[in-house]
C-alpha cells in the first residue's frame, strides 16, 4: 500500500479555547501552535474555530510524488478537483461533507517498540516477581499515536468512494448502506464513514499501550468530571479492539483503545458485511442511544450548535 500512515487530523469546534484542555488531560501535549502531539507520533491533532464541530482535516503519508499523482488521477476520473502543493503534498475534498484530505509525502514511521505487558494465565506465568505493572505504573496516560476518525456522512457510499476510490484506502468490512471502514495503514481502520443526517465528526481514536491503561486514562479522565463518560468499558467485535470512550467539551467523542486488529497481507484478510445493529461490541454493556446519535445531532441539523 502506498498510503501508509494516518499522519492528523485537524477538528473544528466553535470554542477550541474551551476544547483543547481537554486534550492536555486526555495525554496529548499541547504544542504553542494549536496543535497536540502523541507520545510516539508528533504532531496529530489540530484544533481550530469552526461554527459546528466536524472534521477539517485528515493528513495521509505517502511513499513517493508517483503516489500522489496516482491519486489525482483517481480523483480526476471521478470529476473531483485536487491542488498540488508544496512538501510535495496532494489536497482534495469530499464532496459529501467537505472533509479536506491532504496526502503528503513523508517517510514511513517507525514507532518505538513498546515491551509486551506480562500477563499470568492458565499454565502461564509470565509475572513471577511482583504486582501487576497496570496496578503499578504512576504516570498519567500519554496515548502512544492516533488510530482513527469517524466521521458522519448523508452519503457513506459517496464518502467511502472519495477514500478509497479516490485517495486509496482500503476496506477493511463494510456496514452496508450504513458505512464502511477503510485502512491507510494496517490497522483495521483510520476511517469509518458512518451514515448520519448531517456530516459531524462522530469520534477521534487514540492507542494506548494496553488495557489497563485504558482503564487509567478513562478513569482519571472522570474523577472529576463524570458526565464525560460515554460508552464503556467493552471489547469491540469489528476491529477486535478494547475500547472506552468519553466526551470533550464541544460534544465529540474521544477513545482510548488497545489490541485493534491489524492487516498485514490483504490476501489473508476477506472483508465482511454486518448488520449495523449487531456489530459494534463483542461484550460489555450495548452502546447507549447518545453514542448512536449524539445528543446535540439536531442543533447540528439546523445549525444552532453551540460550544
Amino acid at each position: 500500500m502506498s498510503l501508509h500512515r494516518l499522519s492528523s487530523v485537524t477538528i473544528g469546534v466553535p470554542d477550541p479555547a474551551a476544547t483543547a484542555p481537554y486534550y492536555t488531560e486526555l495525554g496529548l501535549r499541547a504544542q504553542d501552535d494549536g496543535w497536540f502531539a502523541t507520545r510516539d507520533g508528533g504532531r496529530q491533532l489540530r484544533i481550530v474555530s469552526a461554527p459546528t464541530r466536524r472534521l477539517i482535516e485528515m493528513r495521509v503519508g505517502v511513499d513517493d510524488s508517483d503516489d500522489l499523482d496516482s491519486a489525482a488521477a483517481r480523483l480526476r476520473r471521478m470529476g473531483i478537483a485536487a491542488a498540488r502543493g508544496a512538501g510535495p503534498s496532494l489536497t482534495a475534498a469530499d464532496p459529501v461533507t467537505g472533509a479536506r484530505a491532504v496526502l503528503q509525502v513523508e517517510p514511513r514511521p517507525t514507532p518505538p517498540p513498546t515491551p509486551p505487558t506480562p500477563y499470568n494465565g492458565p499454565g502461564r506465568t509470565e509475572r513471577t516477581a511482583g504486582r501487576a505493572p497496570g496496578v503499578m505504573r504512576p504516570d498519567r496516560v500519554r496515548p502512544s499515536k492516533l488510530g482513527h476518525a469517524v466521521l458522519g456522512t448523508p452519503d457513506p457510499r459517496a464518502t467511502a468512494a472519495f477514500f478509497g476510490d479516490g485517495l486509496g484506502f482500503k476496506v477493511s468490512d463494510s456496514l452496508g448502506d450504513a458505512g464502511c471502514f477503510l485502512r491507510c495503514t494496517t490497522d483495521h481502520h483510520n476511517i469509518l464513514v458512518l451514515k448520519a443526517p448531517v456530516a459531524f465528526l462522530h469520534h477521534t481514536s487514540w492507542q494506548v499501550d494496553d488495557v489497563d491503561d485504558i482503564g487509567r486514562g478513562a478513569m482519571a479522565m472522570l474523577e472529576d468530571h463524570p458526565e464525560r463518560h460515554i460508552w464503556g468499558f467493552g471489547r469491540h467485535f469489528i476491529g477486535s479492539n478494547f475500547f472506552w470512550y468519553l466526551k470533550d467539551p464541544a460534544g465529540n467523542f474521544t477513545e482510548y483503545y488497545s489490541d485493534m486488529d491489524c492487516i498485514v497481507d490483504d490476501q489473508l484478510w476477506d472483508p465482511e458485511v454486518f448488520d449495523v445493529n449487531e456489530s459494534f461490541f463483542s461484550w460489555g454493556q450495548p452502546p447507549p442511544p447518545s453514542w448512536i446519535a449524539p445528543e446535540d445531532m439536531a442543533a447540528l441539523m439546523t445549525g444552532t450548535h453551540t460550544a
